[in-house]
């Protein structure tokens, strides 16, 4: 029993100190293990990537004032920068966020995921969303692979449809 506890122990300080040597040398990316491995290892910082100049992301049929239907389908443009799927670290990727009656959220979080604020993380182009009668804004974000906004933020208009 004693045999197998120093076994586990010297297996448990191999992998803390290989992981100290790996933070040394590189950043190291977001993992999906528990901490109990390193207590007192803090995450990884989650920070904005330089926007490419001349991006520009916006909606490709949908004008502001439009009067639309519900379900209505929302296409995507993005030019002068790398469409990816979320968790792709490639500098100058990114996928879309779709808001919906809601600000922009803060430059310097991941953009939060609920009813207001949509994630493409697949690098989709197009989605079909339902809306209530009436008017509503949408507003497109696109972010890095960790769902951080650009610096400066690469963002379309805000637009401004009535559902009828």
């Amino acid at each position: 029993m004693n045999h197998i506890r120093s076994l586990s122990l010297l297996l448990s300080a191999t992998v803390l100190l290989a992981a100290c040597k790996k933070e040394e040398a590189a950043p190291a990316a977001p993992t999906a293990e528990p901490a109990a491995a390193a207590p007192e290892a803090a995450a990884p910082a989650l920070k904005s990537s330089p926007a490419p100049e001349g991006a520009k992301i916006s909606f490709a049929d949908l004008k502001d004032g439009a009067t639309v239907s519900s379900p209505l389908l929302v296409k995507f443009v993005v030019e002068g920068i790398t469409l990816a799927p979320a968790g792709t670290e490639e500098p100058a990727s990114g996928h879309h966020h779709l808001m919906i009656d809601a600000e922009l959220p803060p430059a310097d979080a991941p953009i939060p995921a609920d009813a207001n604020h949509v994630h493409f993380g697949k690098a989709q182009t197009e989605t079909t969303i339902e809306l209530t009668p009436g008017t509503h804004t949408l507003q497109l974000e696109f972010a890095n692979g960790q769902h951080v906004p650009f610096n400066p933020p690469l963002a379309s208009e805000k637009i401004t449809v009535t559902v009828k």
